[in-house]
């Protein structure tokens, strides 16, 4: 009897460990499940935002990370791979729970001067994301709009995996857009 319960304890010991690597992989990008049944998609935004900056400038503001020189504090969660004249390749950074893991996400970077920018995922928790930033001028600066598409595999179960990859995504971009916002400002006032 004993032996029974020391191979259920190695098999449940084992089952955990894959479970729980298979969730690390997912959640840090490194496993990219992209099966192609039961594939349901979802709007990501959409995020809206007044800036009292130019258009050009707030666009700008966006593009510094992937086409300028980055700052060491941007260089810990953006990485260009690759740059072509209006694209790159980008590893994106996001750190998890208490910071020691991060979920790496690759996208290419589209640059329109100066009304979009538009993502489009290569490498990360789903196996498909675009998404865009539209900026249009006005009067008292630039109106900013976050939107796109998250897509998940294998149905109910997709769905409730991209539920949870959503929300920690639109949080993200949320974060992103009030720092464009502060330094788009910041800049336009000492102009």
């Amino acid at each position: 009897m004993t032996r029974h319960l020391a191979r259920a304890a190695a098999w449940t010991a084992g089952a955990a460990a894959v479970v729980a690597g298979g969730y690390a992989g997912l959640v840090s990008g490194a496993l990219a499940l992209d099966v192609g049944l039961g594939r349901r998609f979802r709007p990501l935004g959409p995020q809206m935002l007044d800036i009292a900056a130019p258009r050009h400038l707030v666009f700008d503001v966006i593009a510094q990370p992937y086409l300028g020189r980055a700052t060491q504090a941007i260089r810990e969660k953006v990485q260009v791979l690759e740059r072509g004249s209006d694209m790159v390749l980008a590893a994106h950074y996001t750190p998890l729970g208490s910071g020691r893991f991060k979920a790496v996400t690759v996208e290419t970077v589209r640059f329109t001067r100066p009304e979009r920018v538009d993502f489009r995922l290569v490498r990360g928790p789903v196996p498909h994301v675009v998404e865009a930033f539209v900026l249009t001028e006005q009067a008292a600066g630039t109106h900013l709009v976050y939107e796109g598409e998250l897509a998940t595999d294998l149905w109910r179960a997709g769905t409730w995996w991209g539920a949870k990859v959503a929300a920690r995504w639109e949080a993200t971009v949320a974060a992103s857009l009030v720092s464009v916002k502060t330094e788009a400002e910041r800049r336009a006032t000492h102009q």
